[in-house]
């Protein structure tokens, strides 16, 4: 069986997971292939997410390992008997992979928390709105692209269809509401249609009001999504190069403190609405 090309970021985190497992045991990478009848070069193309693991492999590994976290075993044994291929799986190769791994990321997610500061979170944006975004990339992306990352991104909201939709919060920088993305008439329908998803069961918006005067403005905006198990918890982040995942312990403390300092500084779930519902009939 030949190595993948292009491993997603879930089966990257699979490999990841069991590299830290290793080398939280002491037991070099060969030792490991011995164990499974191969070589190192076996275990390093597992740990890459490039091959496939079974989940009586990943049991094998985690006793040899003398690992003792059930469920966390029990939660990558998951990872790896998952075959069936999601929606997303139809754009690769037309869309970059971060686009697909963000909808898988959102997929498997318990919860997720997002924060921004300049655009309506993208899982909750219309396509008009959208369509300004990615218009204004540079240089300009082809029509068929375009269209493909507008219908992608309004495909994600799919898990709220779901008979137990995760639950997401998501903070809003009051600067965002205010911008034009698309003109009065588009932004005005966003800030509408905001309003609308904040009165889903599963949904929470809350606002970071202009007063607030503890607000620390080199926060960088962020998707946290919560796994099975904490140690599952991944961050995405924007770059100018496409998106970042991590899941080191420390930046997970990090991103999960930087978050519970930012709501501190919300308004409340009403007054939230209500910020919103005021800049909207301002447009």
């Amino acid at each position: 069986m030949p190595p993948r090309s292009s491993p997603t970021a879930r089966q990257v985190r699979l490999g990841t997971e069991l590299r830290k497992m290793r080398e939280a045991s002491g037991l070099p990478a060969r030792a490991a292939g011995e164990l499974l009848g191969g070589n190192q070069a076996q275990i390093s193309h597992i740990e890459s997410g490039r091959w496939g693991v079974s989940a009586e492999r990943v049991r094998r590994l985690a006793a040899f390992y003398s690992a003792t976290d059930a469920k966390l075993i029990d939660a990558l044994c998951g990872m790896a008997e998952e075959r069936a291929k999601g929606w997303w799986e139809e754009y690769r190769g037309v869309l970059p992979a971060g686009f697909l791994n963000i909808a898988e990321l959102e997929h498997h997610a318990r919860f997720l928390r997002a924060y921004q500061t300049l655009t309506v979170p993208g899982i909750f944006q219309t396509s008009d709105y959208a369509r300004t975004i990615f218009a204004g990339r540079i240089p300009a992306l082809p029509a068929k692209e375009l269209n493909a990352r507008i219908e992608h991104r309004m495909k994600r909201r799919v898990i709220f269809e779901r008979t137990t939709p995760p639950l997401l919060e998501a903070i809003i920088h009051e600067a965002a509401l205010h911008v034009l993305y698309g003109g009065r008439g588009a932004a005005r329908d966003q800030l509408r249609f905001l309003l609308e998803v904040s009165e889903w069961p599963t949904v929470t918006v809350r606002v970071i009001p202009f007063t607030s005067e503890e607000f620390f403005g080199s926060a960088q905006t962020m998707l946290y999504a919560g796994g099975v198990v904490p140690q599952l918890d991944t961050v995405q982040l924007d770059s100018a190069y496409g998106s970042v995942f991590l899941d080191a312990d420390a930046q997970l403390a990090r991103y999960r403190s930087m978050y519970d300092a930012l709501q501190r500084l919300t308004l409340g779930v009403h007054e939230s609405r209500d910020v919103i519902n005021r800049i909207a009939k301002e447009l």
